[in-house]
């Protein structure tokens, strides 16, 4: 039996403006390096054995992943395939728009110039596969919200509307354990 943790980002600066970030490169609040640092002490306090986090190269996760890797001393590698979503032309707008909430139940959508769901996944179910054929390493993927529903989906049937709603909270840390393959 094998396992991994995910994490999202801290608060980012537009999380606090409601905007859909994407690959767009927002920082995190000081709230959001707060959050770094909380996910970090509940590390160490529940005693998790993690020996890699692997993360999204966006500052936001970024930053994150440092928090956690200075204050538990796990070493800290970027992972390319957890970069976010590329949400195109819904980059910057409202995350709670009922357009946008519509068009995260088309999974073959690329919001004009982005990425489709099936394309993230893709790269995204490429990196688990990895994960899950082994048990002798446990990760912590810092990453971001669109991910955490991929990841969601991995583990779980989902209906389209519980896809597009499902979501974790800033520097939430979810415990994903597996049978290996």
């Amino acid at each position: 039996m094998g396992e991994f943790y995910f994490v999202r980002h801290g608060q980012s600066e537009w999380n606090v403006a409601n905007k859909i970030c994407g690959i767009t490169d927002i920082a995190l609040t000081d709230r959001g390096r707060q959050d770094a640092l909380q996910a970090a002490e509940h590390i160490k306090a529940q005693n998790l054995k993690i020996d890699m986090i692997l993360t999204s190269p966006l500052i936001r996760a970024k930053e994150t992943a440092m928090i956690i890797s200075e204050k538990t001393g796990i070493p800290l590698r970027e992972e390319p395939r957890l970069m976010e979503q590329c949400f195109g032309i819904y980059e910057g707008t409202a995350r709670d728009a009922e357009e946008f909430r519509i068009a995260k139940m088309r999974f073959a959508d690329r919001y004009g110039n982005g990425e489709s769901m099936f394309m993230t996944a893709h790269r995204v179910y490429g990196l688990l596969d990895e994960i899950t054929a082994q048990e002798d390493t446990v990760y912590l993927l810092a990453a971001h919200n669109g991910l955490a529903r991929i990841i969601e989906s991995y583990f779980r049937t989902m209906t389209n509307e519980e896809f597009a709603s499902f979501g974790v909270k800033n520097a939430e840390i979810v415990r994903y354990p597996y049978t290996v393959k």
